[in-house]
């Protein structure tokens, strides 16, 4: 493939694939997600061609592997274009009787539909489906219709047109005013409006500047950008090009983790076609515009996701953070103004260029605008990477999208924003997705939401996050590193039936000097989850405490104690 030379060209280009495309052909979109690998057969893409092979329907049907489509539960998941067939755990005993009953006989076969677990009901095609009915699937709404090895599938369905827009129509100015009217936050969790740090990236006087995809994602439960870079890697590529064309940057990098190999693989592949076609590299589309993009292995710690230790990785030094005298924006990365964004928030980029803020402002809450994808796992019945507009109830991602608590248990918490977040309780699920709200109870918009129900034990999962993070603390600060150790200890021994009313007082306390004295988030959030469940949940601490029993059932109390 000869270098794109123009945004004409690669016009010219997209229509030429659209005209190549047999529209009438069924085509069968497989999931080839990491959660639908770990569910069924990694091999269920060739054993879906063979099959096509051998009954000679190579000139009639399509195969699409695509990456996750969402429905991590449900997986293997086949999604049978244009009719939007859904069928459900998918094994390769099924692959003879769906090309035979539905590509030629046009027939649905009943016992592959997706069947609500509550009402019995049974979905025929995907949209009916009440995981995904229920969403607002901008960001993830394409998966299933791209190979995300494939740069030409990203073409098909519009791809790259937003850089066009950018490259024939705007200045770096018009891009940020563009982004700042869309109100777009930061989707890190802190909620920084993106329009205004792209403009104080632009005015930083400086011959080189950088810019970064932060995809690293360690909090346990959470796994939805690994999952969007995975399926779609060209959308963060196109939303990270608009920012380096706006701030003025030739270098980019994607922050991802070795342990997760396919999402990886797959953004290796998206930017060796990216230069390929010209779409990185020099002179990007012939307007003198120059911008790379490389891969950095992040160092496996969770600390690392906090930007300045983040930064300090990929320098070649330790991992830990450093107090912020400077904005990343003016000193970042090898002391060069960086742009530093999640890589959700880049993929909103292509859309708010293409739709216009006007369109994007109509999405969302006063102060939150736009969708949140989030990694929804736990003890709900519906396991997934789910999209919900800014402004939906946390109830409805639980029960209607979630689709309750698995085997009717009876729910308990929520737990929102990772180790570092918070739980919350039954008669607060009202609380909506926006930043603010869930700021102003001390809870903020991570990627994950782990749904537990009343066989759980606060006490030994407020117990799990504390030993996470006490293994993931790089130790620099007294106040993180000595804190988090002492209330491992103390919440240890509280569920063992050792504790006393005073343990905690003392938890307390070591929480507040923690929130006030340690140098990063890592040091300070801790405090967040420990303070959220003796808010909501003091009376099973009491119960461990003062009658020596867990109510759960899940602490191992000996009987001589509880004697």
């Amino acid at each position: 493939m000869p270098r794109i030379g123009s945004p004409a060209e690669l016009e010219e280009l997209r229509k030429g694939l659209l005209s190549k495309r047999d529209h009438n052909n069924p085509c069968l979109a497989i999931c080839g997600g990491t959660g639908c690998h770990n569910q069924g057969d990694k091999e269920l893409v060739s054993a879906f061609k063979n099959e096509v092979e051998k009954k000679k329907l190579k000139t009639k049907v399509d195969i699409r592997e695509t990456g996750c489509q969402g429905f991590c539960e449900q997986g293997p998941v086949v999604v049978i274009f244009p009719e939007q067939i859904c069928y459900t755990k998918i094994t390769r005993e099924d692959i003879p009787e769906i090309l035979s009953d539905t590509i030629v006989g046009k027939k649905v076969i009943d016992r592959l539909l997706y069947t609500d677990p509550k009402t019995g009901e049974k979905a025929v095609h995907e949209y009916e489906i009440p995981f995904y009915k229920n969403q607002m699937r901008l960001l993830v709404g394409d998966h299933n219709k791209i190979d995300p090895r494939s740069i030409d599938d990203y073409l098909a369905v519009g791809g790259y047109s937003a850089l066009v827009k950018v490259l024939n129509h705007m200045s770096p100015e018009q891009v940020i005013s563009e982004v700042k009217r869309s109100n777009l936050r930061g989707r890190s969790g802190s909620g920084f409006p993106v329009g205004r740090k792209w403009e104080a990236g632009q005015k930083a006087q400086s011959d080189t500047k950088y810019i970064i995809c932060n995809c690293h994602e360690g909090d346990p439960g959470a796994f939805v950008d690994r999952r969007m870079l995975e399926a779609n890697p060209h959308s963060i590529l196109e939303g990270m090009i608009i920012g380096a064309f706006t701030i003025k940057a030739e270098e980019g990098f994607i922050f991802v983790g070795e342990e997760f190999p396919l999402t990886v693989r797959n953004a290796e592949i998206a930017i060796r076609q990216g230069e390929e076609y010209g779409l990185l590299g020099k002179n990007i589309m012939g307007s003198g515009f120059n911008f790379t993009v490389k891969i950095n292995i992040d160092a496996g710690n969770y600390v690392c996701g906090e930007s300045t230790a983040l930064m300090a990785t990929m320098a070649g030094r330790v991992g830990e953070p450093i107090t912020k005298y400077d904005h990343a924006t003016e000193r970042g990365l090898w002391t060069k103004p960086t742009v530093l964004n999640n890589l959700q928030t880049w993929a909103n980029i292509p859309l708010i260029i293409n739709r216009g803020a006007d369109w994007y402002i109509n999405i969302g809450t006063g102060n939150s605008k736009g969708t949140r994808v989030f990694s929804l796992s736990g003890a709900v019945n519906n396991c997934g990477v789910v999209e919900a507009a800014m402004g939906m109830p946390l109830k409805r991602i639980v029960f209607d999208i979630g689709g309750g608590v698995r085997a009717d248990k009876k729910f308990k918490a929520l737990q929102v924003g990772g180790p570092m977040g918070g739980f919350v309780p039954e008669d607060l699920l009202e609380l909506p997705v926006d930043f603010d709200e869930l700021s102003e109870v001390n809870l903020a918009l991570g990627p994950g939401l782990i749904v537990t129900d009343e066989n759980t034990c606060m006490v030994d999962m407020v117990k799990y996050f504390l030993t996470f993070l006490s293994n993931e603390s790089c130790g620099k600060c007294t106040p993180c590193r000595e804190g988090l150790r002492q209330m491992v200890k103390i919440v240890n021994r509280i569920t063992e039936g050792k504790g006393k009313k005073a343990d905690l007082e003392l938890l307390e306390a070591i929480t507040a000097v923690q929130q006030s004295a340690a140098l990063c988030a890592l040091g300070k959030g801790v405090a967040n989850t420990l303070r959220s469940a003796l808010k909501h949940f003091r009376n099973e601490y009491e119960a461990h405490i003062e009658e020596k029993r867990c109510p759960a059932g899940v602490c191992k109390i000996s009987s001589a104690i509880s004697g």
